[in-house]
C-alpha cells in the first residue's frame, strides 16, 4: 500500500496499489487544473454567494433522488463490496490528500463511463462496463480521475449540467425556452470539456503510470482489444486529427464536439502525454505545487491572463487549418481572401502561390 493505510482488501484480490507511490500533501486542485479550467472555477468561486445560491437550488435539483436511486440499486463500495475498488478510492484519496472519502458506486450499465456528481457532497458513480474494461492500473487511473474531479469542486457544476440538459430536454416545445437554456448548456459543456483535461492530470497524479493512462483511454475508445492497439498508432491519431483537412474539416470538428460533455478520446491522450512531459508535472512530483492553504490568495487576473497565455499558446502551435488562419490574420498576414479559398478547398492560394493548407485528411463518452 501507499502507507499500509488504505483499508483491508478483499478475497481474491491482492494488497494495492503493488508499488509505492508519490502522495502529495495539501495539494491544490490548481497543480492539475487546465487553465481554462481553472480561471472558470476561480472566478465562480471569488463571487460571494456563488457555491450557496446553487446549493439552495438542491430543491429543484435531482440530487436527493439520484443518492436514494444509486443506494437502492446500485452497489455501494465497500470492504465488503468492491473491496479492490474501495482500496483504489482510499488510496487515491490518501495520495490526493482529500480527508473525506466520497461515497462510490458500480451501477450496472454495459457502456464504460465514470462520473462524481454532487451539490452537498460528491459521490463517484461508475459502470460495470468500465469496470469489466479496465484492468487494475488502468482502473486506478479512472478513480483518481473521479476523485480529482472531487476535490476541484466540479461535482457541483456537473451536477447543474445534468440538470439543465434534462431541462432542455423538457421545455423543448416552448418557443425561445430551449434557447436559452442551451446557451448555458453549451458554455457548461465547454468548460466541463476543459474539466475532463485537468482530472486526467489527477488520475495520471493518483496512478503515476502513464502507460496505464494511456491504454485505459484506448480500451474506451477501441474496446478490450489491447493485442491489436498501439499506443503510439493511437497518439498518431490524435496528430491527424488536428492537422488533416481545411477549414470545411475545422468547422465540422467543433460541431462534432458541441454536443459532448468530454474531449474526444485521442485528443485526452494526446494531452495527457503532452502535459506528462512538462515541468509542470515534473515539478509537482518532486513536491513543489500550489497548496489548499493558499486557494483564498488566488488572482482572478492571474488565473485569466494564465487561461489566455494557454489558448494564445494553443493557437499559436495549432496544425488545425482554422486555428493556423487565426494565427496568420494575427500575424498580419496578407492575402486574406487566397487563405480563405485555399483552405476552404484544400488547394492553393490565390494567384498561384503554394497552398498553406495541410494536404492531409481528417478522420465514447466516458469518465
Amino acid at each position: 500500500m501507499t502507507n499500509g493505510n488504505s483499508g483491508g482488501t478483499g478475497a481474491g484480490h491482492e494488497q494495492v496499489p503493488g508499488r509505492q507511490r508519490r502522495r502529495f500533501p495539501g495539494i491544490s486542485s490548481r497543480a492539475y487544473e487546465h487553465p481554462a479550467d481553472r480561471s472558470a472555477l476561480v472566478a465562480l468561486r471569488k463571487l460571494t454567494g456563488f457555491d450557496t445560491v446553487f446549493k439552495a437550488l438542491s430543491g429543484l435539483l435531482p440530487e436527493r433522488s439520484l443518492r436514494l436511486l444509486f443506494l437502492s440499486d446500485s452497489v455501494r463500495v465497500s470492504d465488503a463490496q468492491f473491496a479492490h475498488l474501495n482500496d483504489m478510492l482510499r488510496d487515491a484519496c490518501y495520495i490526493l490528500d482529500l480527508e473525506k472519502v466520497p461515497p462510490m458506486y458500480v451501477t450496472q450499465d454495459p457502456k464504460p463511463n465514470a462520473m462524481c456528481i454532487g451539490l452537498d457532497e460528491p459521490i463517484i458513480v461508475v459502470t460495470t462496463g468500465l469496470v469489466e474494461l479496465l484492468d487494475e492500473e488502468e482502473m486506478r487511473a479512472v478513480v483518481g480521475h473521479e476523485v480529482g474531479h472531487a476535490l476541484s469542486g466540479h461535482s457541483v457544476y456537473r451536477t447543474i449540467l445534468l440538470f439543465l440538459t434534462n431541462l432542455a430536454l423538457k421545455v423543448a416545445w416552448i418557443p425561445l425556452g430551449n434557447v436559452a437554456i442551451m446557451a448555458i448548456v453549451t458554455a457548461l459543456r465547454e468548460w466541463f470539456r476543459k474539466s475532463e483535461l485537468s482530472a486526467d492530470r489527477a488520475g495520471l497524479l493518483v496512478g503515476q503510470d502513464l502507460q496505464a493512462s494511456m491504454r485505459g483511454l484506448m480500451k474506451i475508445a477501441g474496446g478490450n482489444h489491447l493485442h491489436e492497439m498501439n499506443v503510439d498508432a493511437f497518439l498518431a491519431q490524435a496528430e491527424e486529427y488536428e492537422a488533416g483537412g481545411d477549414l470545411r474539416d475545422s468547422v465540422l470538428k467543433i460541431l462534432n464536439v458541441l454536443p459532448r460533455s468530454h474531449p474526444f478520446t485521442t485528443v485526452r491522450a494526446a494531452e495527457l502525454k503532452k502535459w506528462s512531459e512538462t515541468r509542470d508535472y515534473q515539478r509537482i512530483m518532486d513536491g513543489h505545487y500550489p497548496r489548499r492553504e493558499d486557494d483564498g490568495d488566488t488572482s482572478v487576473t492571474d488565473s485569466f491572463r494564465q487561461s489566455a497565455s494557454s489558448y494564445a499558446e494553443n493557437v499559436r502551435n495549432s496544425k488545425d487549418p482554422l486555428m493556423k488562419l487565426v494565427s496568420d490574420i494575427a500575424g498580419g498576414a496578407g492575402d486574406l481572401g487566397g487563405k480563405l479559398r485555399g483552405k476552404f478547398t484544400g488547394g492553393g492560394s490565390a494567384g498561384g502561390g503554394p497552398s498553406d493548407g495541410d494536404g492531409g485528411s481528417g478522420p465514447s463518452d466516458a469518465k
